[in-house]
């Protein structure tokens, strides 16, 4: 499982505490650092099966910003997550071909 973390976030910090109590086994992908392809960007989306918007921090000033809103298109959406990691909502557990958003912070052991 790969776990996309930052650890400046408190829920973030609470997910990857959470997993670690539990035995899980991740791999920790600081996407800040590591941001991810657009591919990639798509297939969380898929494995998560929830609306691209739902990926986004759209209540972050940046989404703003670059002059998105809640009914921006999928493909602006995902464009900017690209660009700006920071608008990825987090934090993400991906196991294969499923993906959970952590919000709250216990939806990350539907996973494990």
């Amino acid at each position: 499982m790969e776990y996309w973390h930052n650890p400046r976030c408190s829920k973030s910090r609470q997910g990857l505490a959470l997993l670690e109590e539990n035995g899980v086994a991740l791999t920790v992908r600081r996407y800040l650092d590591d941001p991810p392809s657009l591919s990639e960007l798509k297939a969380v989306h898929a494995a998560l099966g929830l609306p691209v918007l739902a990926m986004a921090r759209s209540n972050d000033p940046l989404f703003a910003e670059l002059g998105l809103t809640k009914d921006s298109d999928d493909d602006a959406l995902l464009a900017a997550m690209e660009a700006h990691p920071k608008l990825i909502e987090r934090p993400v557990l991906i196991a294969g071909d499923r993906a959970v958003i952590g919000r709250p912070t216990e939806k990350l052991l539907t996973l494990t």
